[in-house]
Formats: structure tokens, sequence, C-alpha cells
């Protein structure tokens, strides 16, 4: 296969990681939640339907591949959705803060996920053995088109199609919905929504979950598409999660600037595997990439001050309404 052209389908599979755990990040922001846990929970994600669909194989002669998705599917979203109301409960309810309470819960889920992980190598007889093939072949059937170029490029397991129309209904909802502006309105300012009658608790409480459940599909993505149904401790996941915190910022909080913006983090994160001649020193500037671009952005943001691209104003605060 052409060098340029692998170049391009590992940025579609990083890529696609990258903007499921962003999107998530971005409706959970969007409250006036800042959860930095976006790598732990894409980590709970990711062994929470790697662990269903490994019990359910083994458990079964002939796994049906629908169920098998299915499950995988539901359980991914369901781990991390959890991950999300643990966030919610120790941030809302309990008022803790939402920075210290991010980052333990990206040790949280690393911690969980690694030691299940563990576990299910043990049982399938050591690491690199275990055997989704199922599961994992139901995420990569690839969507045929006549073009040979177009095929490689865009024939992709659904997950890359279904995050791109994610995050269209995501901006769909957020800027022409009133569900979406009552959300909007709890993130910029929880005591006036809440004068109006908004439930700025439920709406807290569901856009975090719902958007850990989403950032945990990158997780599931992950898992099942990028490393074909195994599991490993190499970090890599939780390097991916915290490209997605630093893509909402890049992509200023806007769920279609997040899908260029996730291939672009993904172009760069593999570019200096295709520059020759670079020392081991150079690659790790080169990787360094997507931050650079995502801080010389933030600086630009500040400069400019245009309000629709400042993140919402209460964002990281508490929300006390016996001072309302």
């Amino acid at each position: 296969m052409n060098l340029n052209l692998q170049f391009f389908i590992s940025a579609i599979a990083y890529g696609t990681i990258i903007l499921y755990g962003a999107l998530g990040e971005i409706l959970t922001e969007k409250s006036g939640n800042l959860n930095l846990g976006v790598p732990g929970i894409m980590y709970l994600g990711g062994i929470g339907g790697l662990a269903s669909a490994f019990l359910y194989e083994i458990s079964t002669p002939t796994p049906n591949p629908v169920v098998c998705l299915l499950l995988s599917f539901v359980c991914a979203f369901v781990a991390a959705a959890l991950g999300g109301l643990l966030f919610s409960f120790l941030t809302t309810t309990l008022r803790v803060n939402q920075n210290v309470t991010g980052l333990a819960l990206t040790t949280f889920g690393g911690g969980v996920a690694n030691f299940f992980g563990g576990a299910l190598n043990t049982m399938a007889g050591g690491v690199g053995q275990i055997s989704v093939a199922v599961t994992s072949g139901a995420y990569r059937t690839s969507l045929s088109f006549s073009q040979p170029v177009l095929n490689l490029l865009l024939g992709r397991g659904f997950m890359v199609y279904l995050a791109v129309l994610l995050a269209i209904a995501m901006s769909l909802f957020l800027n022409r919905t009133r569900r979406g502006l009552n959300l909007r309105a709890v993130g910029e300012n929880p005591a006036t929504a809440d004068a109006a009658g908004i439930n700025v608790t439920k709406y807290k409480y569901l856009s975090t979950c719902l958007g850990a459940g989403i950032s945990g599909l990158g997780g599931l993505y992950y898992t099942m598409d990028y490393t074909m149904g195994t599991w490993g401790n190499d970090a890599a996941l939780e390097a991916l999660g915290w490209l997605a915190v630093a893509l909402v910022i890049f992509a200023t909080w806007k769920p279609l600037n997040v899908i260029w913006g996730s291939y672009l983090f993904g172009l760069l994160t593999w570019l200096y595997l295709y520059i020759d001649g670079l020392t081991r020193s150079s690659q790790e500037l080169f990787r360094m990439l997507p931050y650079v671009v995502t801080i010389v952005v933030l600086i630009l943001i500040s400069i400019r001050k245009k309000r629709e691209n400042q993140p919402p104003a209460s964002l990281g605060l508490s929300y006390f309404r016996e001072e309302r």
C-alpha cells in the first residue's frame, strides 16, 4: 500500500477516537461541568465493550455478530456513562472541585480498566491472546465504494460515519432546539437559568452522563477497531483522551469544528513517522504538534475575545443555589 495512503488511513482511525472523546466533552462542558476525566472515561468504555464481548463469545459456540455488536456497544456506553454519573454526583451534588475530580477519574478509570484488562488477558491465556474475532470483525466491516482509492480512504467501519453524524446532530441540538438552548443557558449562567424555571441539576447530570457515554465510544472504537479486540497497558488510549480534551479548546466548543479538527490531530499525531531523518528527540517534538496548535488557538482566542469562541461562562464552577 502507498505510504501516503496508509498515513491518511491511520489518521482517520486516530481522528475518530479523538472525535468521540471531544464530542462527549463538548456536551459536558456546555452544561458548565469541566470533566478532565475523559481519558479515564474512554478507558471505561473500552474495557466495558471488550469484557462484555469476550464473555459472550467464550460462552457461546456460535456468536451472533449483531448481538456481539449491540452488547459491546451498550456495555461500553453504560460503563462510561457510570463514570460520568460518578463525576456528576461528586461535582453537582457534593460540589467537589471539578478539576480534582476529573483528574482523579482519569486515574480511577485507567486503574479499573487495566485491572480488568489484566484479568481478561489471564483468562485468555496471556497478553495478546484475547479473542473477540466476531465482535471486532463486526466493527471493522467496511462500507464499500466503487472507486478503489475512495474505498481505502473512506471504506471504514460504521463508527467512523456515526461519529460524523453525531457531531452534526449535536450541533443542531445545541443551536436549533429548545433543550439545547436551555443547556447552553445552564452553562452560561446557571442562576439565571434556574430563575427562568430550568432544572439546572437535571441538565448538568444528563449532559455529563450522556457526554461521558459518547466519549466512552472512543475507547470502544480503539479496542474493537484500532487494536482489533486486544488489551494492552501502553497508555496510548490515555494520550488520545488528553488530545480529545485539547481538541475541545481547538474547536472553540463547536461540534462541527471538531470533525475536521479531529482528523487534523490524527494527521499531526502520525506525521513524525513519515518524515525521514528524524532523531528520537525530533520525533518527540513532532508528537507535541497537536498541543502546540491548541496553545496557539487558545492565545488567538484570548487576543480576539470574540464571544462566540469563548468557553461557557460558568465552566468549572459549582452552582450554589443558596447564593443566587
